[in-house]
């Protein structure tokens, strides 16, 4: 199965995925050299969008939740990649804590608390004991939890001696977090002696900026760009940092250097902006406030939610999604672990448009098709009529991605500015 588009099956997409296609063998070695002097962040999954003219992600997680809408037929490759983590990490590993977002046991998020229970299978299928261990300080005895399909989960308040975290009866190796800390790092998870926190806690909301992450992308982009020999804003958004005064003054500067590109190709859709908050903590992403669609400047003025976007603010160009599932807008969701690709789904939502944040109240998740089976990339069927090759196109994107988050974290690490 091949998503829909409501582009015709030919135009830059389907020439990118050809180049994509038939560079595989330098694509991969291009890969494995980055791997062996970058580190691949522990967990990921990244947005993509397809346009019909380019393919971008748009937002890269490095505490994805969503696990449950893998379908059994993606685990046994989580699995492996999860074994070869933990192997890189703590070889002799034997008890994992995983650390789910605070207030997930209200009755309202066990959608959330599925998604840590198939983590939780995951890591125990890799061979190891894995726990539950909750910061939130509501969470003060054991609270069980049924999910909707009828199995429970055990939140367990954490205990804190005087260099370890770990729970009653339980010394873990590894804290897997699931939290992203978006409203400040504890105290509790700070300075642990011989304990593996992943991801860094430099890597948490709070303190993460987007900017930081889309710049690292932009490297990466220049670079995979030459090794193909095509234009690396085909994969890659443009964006523009800026503060709440000078918001609309970025906005047009953005929009300008997005028309002309569009010229360049012969692009007919109306470019849009999308302004974001450089740090997660600056707004509430729950209350589907934390971005900005703009087509110009002047809807700044009368915008409902112009009043949260303030300090350092990210404006980055908006990339369309015109796939369709059932006639409904969606877009690829890929997930990640270590280097590897392990599955994915399409975020679909019948009352947005292409132009409209999809992640957001009203989605569903359709698992992709394609990944049930072992199929490999054909090269030689036609590009735009192979749904391995399409999935192999996401990956590589998501992967681009997830490299440049590994970049984002070796440059703000406060341990190694420490070495210099």
């Amino acid at each position: 199965m091949v998503p829909h588009l409501i582009t015709a099956l030919n135009g830059p997409i389907n020439e990118l995925e050809q180049r994509i296609l038939d560079s595989m063998p330098a694509i991969e070695r291009w890969f494995r050299l980055e791997w062996m002097e970058h580190t691949p962040v522990f967990y990921s999954s990244v947005d993509v969008r397809n346009a019909g003219f380019k393919l971008a992600p748009v937002d890269t997680s490095l505490y994805p939740g969503g696990w449950n809408n893998l379908t059994p037929a993606m685990l046994p490759l989580a699995v492996q990649a999860a074994m070869v983590a933990i192997e890189k990490i703590c070889p002799e590993a034997k008890n994992l804590l995983l650390i789910p977002e605070n207030h997930s046991n209200n009755a309202s998020n066990t959608f959330y608390l599925s998604s840590i229970a198939q983590l939780r299978r995951i890591f125990h299928m890799a061979g190891l004991n894995v726990r539950v261990g909750s910061i939130d300080p509501d969470i003060k005895q054991n609270t069980t939890v049924e999910l909707p399909n009828g199995e429970t989960i055990v939140l367990e308040p954490v205990i804190r001696s005087a260099k370890r975290l770990g729970l009653k009866d339980f010394d873990p190796c590894t804290i897997l977090l699931n939290n992203e800390l978006t409203k400040g790092v504890p105290g509790i998870l700070e300075e642990l002696h011989e304990q593996f926190l992943l991801p860094p806690l430099h890597g948490s909301g709070s303190i993460r900026r987007k900017s930081t992450h889309y710049k690292s992308y932009e490297d990466v982009c220049k670079r995979f760009g030459k090794l193909l020999g095509v234009d690396p804003w085909l994969i890659n958004p443009m964006f523009l940092t800026c503060t709440d005064v000078d918001l609309a003054d970025s906005v047009d500067t953005l929009l300008a250097k997005i028309k002309k590109k569009y010229k360049e190709y012969g692009i007919t859709d109306k470019p849009f902006v999308v302004v974001k908050t450089s740090h997660s903590s600056q707004a509430d992403k729950h209350a589907g406030s934390s971005v900005m669609m703009l087509r110009q400047s002047s809807e700044l003025k009368n915008h409902k939610d112009i009043a949260l976007f303030t300090g350092e603010l990210v404006v980055q160009e908006g990339v369309l999604t015109k796939e369709r599932m059932n006639d409904a807008v969606a877009e690829p969701v890929v997930y990640m672990m270590d280097r590897y690709v392990i599955g994915g789904f399409y975020r679909v939502h019948a009352d947005r448009g292409m132009d409209e944040n999809l992640c957001s109240p009203g989605s569903h998740y359709v698992p992709l098709a394609f990944a049930e089976g072992t199929e490999l990339p054909q090269p030689d069927v036609k590009a735009g009529a192979s749904a391995p090759n399409r999935f192999y196109m996401y990956g590589v994107i998501g992967r681009l991605a997830m490299l440049a988050a590994s970049y984002e974290l070796e440059a703000t690490d406060p341990e190694a500015e420490e070495y210099e």
